[in-house]
């Protein structure tokens, strides 16, 4: 529930917005860091699900070459098996032209090309210098939109990086501009290792939009590792930040940034922004069945804090997790 106005809180959160969107990518960006791959009909039913729940931005596959990513193998049928909405903007993560020719055959709305602010980190991740991925993504940039799609543009290892450690903020300006003179539509900065802090958020979306970054253009992909996803949120949207990048349930990691933990979970962000007052147009007790199921599957805990305060107050009330929403505390 949203609280009363007061002095302090006039004077802290009078930028926050009155909408945010809610860009998913548990389906993809989740989902690929998964020892256990889970069963076409289970994505193509989640995906379904979270857009019933009221997610309109969902990242569902990745068209790489299995061999990387052995849990998105079934790309192609995934974007051809699932029931779309005409209201929902439907993407998927390419690597290269290949990748952008199994997106347009399977009829995407947008998709997201990917490196690094950390030199480092691409030759790991997508074994190509900085300049090397820019050159390719300038390509299929080009090609993407002469066929109608929307691009974002993920950058990586924007506050930490695993291998080199800081990052200089000029690093991260100097991609985000060249990938926005390439054609990108939107920007999203990630925080790949989860050692971003409130201060550190403000200091480079400052420098960013001192440099002519539009933060209108701009969404944040905070990873949880250190607990501090959702301040940083706080700090980007009142920056004037209006896309948050989630996964359900927090799943996700990245392989190539040992001991980093998932994605900022769906749940937790819209019970922030609920309690703040900020639409996002989520269900978030249309999440909760969502996340149990795929828990359940997987045969672990998710790392939701909304979703184990849910169960842990069901169980205290002797009701099943399955039987409706828990009342807010």
């Amino acid at each position: 529930m949203t609280e009363p106005a007061s002095p302090h809180h006039n004077q802290l959160f009078t930028a926050l917005p009155a909408s945010v969107e809610v860009y998913e990518v548990g389906p993809r960006d989740g989902l690929q860091n998964e020892k256990m791959v889970v069963p076409t009909e289970l994505k193509i039913s989640m995906i379904e699900r979270l857009v019933d729940a009221g997610v309109r931005r969902i990242e569902i596959t990745s068209f790489v070459n299995p061999r990387w990513i052995p849990a998105l193998a079934d790309h192609a049928d995934v974007a051809a098996r699932l029931r779309r909405k005409p209201d929902v903007r439907y993407s998927a993560l390419v690597p290269n032209m290949r990748g952008l020719e199994g997106a347009v055959r399977g009829g995407m709305d947008e998709v997201a090309v990917f490196l690094a602010a950390s030199e480092s980190h691409n030759r790991k991740n997508i074994n190509k210098s900085t300049a090397e991925a820019l050159d390719t993504y300038a390509q299929v940039i080009t090609q993407a939109r002469s066929e109608g799609m929307r691009v974002r543009g993920y950058v990586s290892c924007v506050y930490g990086c695993p291998y080199e450690g800081s990052v200089p903020v000029a690093q991260v300006e100097a991609v985000c501009l060249r990938l926005l003179e390439l054609g990108v539509e939107e920007l999203s900065l990630g925080d790949t290792i989860g050692v971003g802090t409130p201060r550190q958020v403000a200091y480079v979306l400052g420098h960013l939009r001192d440099a002519g970054v539009p933060l209108e253009r701009v969404a944040v992909h905070f990873h949880d590792t250190r607990g501090t996803a959702l301040a940083n949120t706080t700090v980007a949207l009142q920056m004037g930040v209006r896309v948050v990048d989630s996964a359900l349930g927090g799943l996700g990691g990245c392989p190539y940034a040992p001991g980093a933990s998932g994605n900022v979970a769906t749940e937790d962000v819209v019970y922030m922004l609920d309690g703040m007052g900020v639409d996002c147009g989520v269900d978030l007790d249309a999440l909760v069945p969502i996340s149990l199921s795929l828990q359940t599957h997987l045969g672990r805990e998710l790392p939701s804090k909304y979703l184990k305060a849910h169960v842990g107050h069901c169980d205290r009330a002797g009701r099943s997790v399955d039987s409706g929403a828990a009342p807010r505390e």
